[in-house]
């Protein structure tokens, strides 16, 4: 009998906890051996649970407990999971999480620690829910050199953006269904204004990369700001517009990492995953593009990407499995306003054709996009690639000497 602890019994802890009694026999075929749950901490009563009798309200009753050597993460936060996973693994507890901040704030320490005291730290849940992603980079992948990395990391903002591509809804009430339905919380500033996706995009690039990326590194923009009129440019363009966590190796020192929306063609395999899904892109020199597809939260889909790391500390208790890297002062991260990119740009002038000519004179080349519904006094294009800081000093001389007003400024991915 193995037995395990859980920290926390909220929407994922409690599911980890379904799903260890409800199939009991798949896991035993798995290990050889019942997994058993001792521990169950949480501050609240569960009178009615099934496990009510391991409840605790104490972490020392984890942490001092010499026969539970696996311990699962889900309280969410950072404090006091850092602290707790922490202890257990420096006592040689092998720790699995589904909490992606606690990953992309100290993942690097924690991954040292576990490798000293021959522990496991493991978190495939942390990033695409129930989607497998770290195993596969980890494990599958490992023949390849992984050149970039692009996703749609998080379901809330990608039902936003399809009520608004599909259903023509307005930014503010397709979040307001999202959060009737449960997408959303009734703060939702870490889905909107990109957070989330971020701290995702930290946690692939540094597995892929090899050096912790902080998230006070990447330049982090929401959807907040996109409007029907920008979707329905982006269609006239040739795609749609999805929130995008992407990192690209420029060279063997230096990364290019962002979260922002995206105009993303519609040949491109991101285009089409729509509503509460997730799509990660994987692009290897041996493989190619690899996409992984699914549902990236909810209480089972996460809670069995939990588990199934459960299972792994299971098999190698008295070894330890490959999964690390290195701290780092983010000096590989290129500077934002160095990133080269094409851009949508929309504003308004007095002069529509006036302003054209302007933006041709000041950009070169420029791509116009006409809308028949636009007004007068509205203009789009498309910039060709260059960096940022070009981009935002060229409009701001436009805006200053020229009379233009730009409204909107959004990414062209190249996925």
């Amino acid at each position: 009998m193995i037995p395990v602890a859980i920290m926390g019994h909220g929407v994922v802890g409690s599911g980890v906890a379904e799903i260890i009694a409800t199939h009991k026999q798949k896991l035993f075929a798995a290990v050889g051996e019942e997994v058993y749950i001792k521990h169950i901490l949480d501050l609240r009563e569960f009178p009615d649970s099934p496990f009510a009798d391991r409840f605790t309200k104490n972490f020392e009753d984890i942490s001092n407990d010499i026969e539970v050597r696996i311990v699962v993460e889900t309280m969410g936060g950072l404090h006091p999971s850092y602290e707790y996973v922490k202890d257990c693994l420096s006592k040689g507890k092998s720790v699995v999480t589904s909490n992606k901040e606690l990953v992309a704030a100290y993942g690097a320490e924690l991954l040292a620690i576990a490798s000293e005291q021959n522990a496991n730290f493991l978190f495939e849940a942390s990033v695409g829910g129930g989607i497998p992603i770290i195993r596969p980079m980890n494990q599958c992948l490992v023949a390849n050199n992984v050149s970039e990395i692009a996703g749609i990391l998080n379901g809330t903002t990608n039902f936003i953006l399809t009520k608004m591509i599909r259903e023509n809804m307005s930014f503010e009430k397709a979040l307001k269904l999202a959060q009737e339905l449960g997408y959303a919380e009734r703060n939702p500033a870490a889905d909107v204004e990109g957070h989330d996706a971020c701290r995702k995009i930290c946690i692939l690039a540094s597995l892929a990369f090899g050096k912790h990326i902080y998230p006070d590194a990447v330049r982090t923009e929401g959807i907040t700001g996109i409007t029907l009129e920008d979707v329905e440019y982006a269609s006239i363009w040739g795609g749609v517009i999805k929130l995008i966590g992407s990192v690209k190796k420029i060279d063997k020192d230096t990364i290019d990492i962002i979260v922002a929306p995206m105009f993303v063609p519609l040949n491109s395999q991101l285009a089409n995953i729509d509503d509460v899904f997730n799509g990660i892109m994987v692009r290897g020199d041996c493989t190619g593009d690899v996409v992984f597809y699914g549902r990236g939260a909810g209480k089972l889909p996460t809670a069995s990407a939990v588990v199934a790391d459960m299972i792994d500390c299971v098999k190698h208790l008295k070894s330890r499995k490959y999964l690390f890297w290195a701290d780092s002062d983010n000096s590989s991260v290129l500077p934002a306003e160095k990133s080269v990119t094409a851009m949508f740009v929309r504003g308004v002038a007095n002069n529509r054709i006036d302003a054209y000519y302007k933006a041709k004179d000041a950009f070169g080349d420029i791509h116009i996009l006409h809308k028949a519904s636009a007004p007068e006094n509205e203009f789009a294009f498309i910039v060709e690639p260059m960096a940022i800081e070009d981009i935002d000093a060229t409009l701001a001389r436009l805006e200053e000497k020229e009379g233009i007003q730009v409204i909107s400024k959004i990414r062209i991915g190249d996925l």
